[in-house]
C-alpha cells in the first residue's frame, strides 16, 4: 500500500524517506521529545528502526505513520500516524489503530501538533477504520490537550512498562 499524501493549509503528511534519518535523530535525542515516552535519547539504530516501522505498518496493516514538514519550508516538523504495536497493555488494544504524535521542540507552540492529527484522523475517518485509541502520560499536559482537541476520551488509567498511563479512545 502506497502512503498517502495528506495536506492541511500548513503542512505535508508524506511518507517517511532515508532524507529524514537526520532530523529525526535529532528529534529523538532532544528531552522536550523524549521526556513522557522513554526518558532517554534514542541511538541512531533505534531512529532507523522507527523509520523502518513506520514505512512497514501501511502494507501489513493499512495504516501507518507519516513524516510531517512545513509546505512553506519542507523543513521536517515531526511523526504523526497510527500503529498496531502488539503492546503488552491492560486493557489490551490490540487491533485498533493507536494514534501517536511527536514534534521537535522547534515547532512547538505553533498548533502543528494538533494540525498534523486532525489530517491524520480525517485520513482514518474517511479509511473507515474505527475506534483509534492513544496512550498518553498522565503529566503530558500537551499531548492530552491534542488529544481532548480531536475528540478523544479517556476511559482508563493502567500501567505500561512500569509507568502509570492514560487510556484514551475516540469513537
Amino acid at each position: 500500500m502506497d502512503v498517502p499524501v495528506l495536506e492541511t493549509p500548513r503542512l505535508r503528511l508524506r511518507a517517511h524517506v532515508v532524507g529524514d534519518f537526520p532530523a529525526v535523530m535529532a528529534m529523538w535525542s532532544q528531552d522536550a521529545v523524549i521526556h513522557y515516552i522513554s526518558g532517554k535519547p534514542m541511538r541512531p539504530d533505534e531512529c532507523w528502526t522507527r523509520i523502518l516501522r513506520y514505512r512497514g505498518l501501511w502494507p501489513l496493516v493499512g495504516f501507518g505513520y507519516w513524516a510531517v514538514e512545513e509546505k512553506d519550508s519542507g523543513r521536517f516538523v515531526g511523526d504523526v500516524g497510527f500503529g498496531d504495536f502488539h503492546r503488552m497493555i491492560e486493557p489490551p488494544i490490540h487491533g485498533f489503530p493507536e494514534a501517536g504524535w511527536v514534534v521537535s521542540p522547534d515547532f512547538h507552540g505553533k498548533g502543528y501538533a494538533s494540525e498534523a492529527v486532525a489530517a491524520a484522523l480525517g485520513w482514518l475517518d474517511a479509511a473507515g477504520k474505527g475506534r483509534s485509541v492513544c496512550i498518553i502520560d498522565p503529566e503530558n499536559t500537551p499531548s492530552l490537550r491534542i488529544a481532548a482537541k480531536n475528540g478523544f476520551r479517556e476511559y482508563q488509567r493502567t500501567t505500561f512498562m512500569s509507568s502509570e498511563v492514560i487510556l484514551l479512545e475516540r469513537v
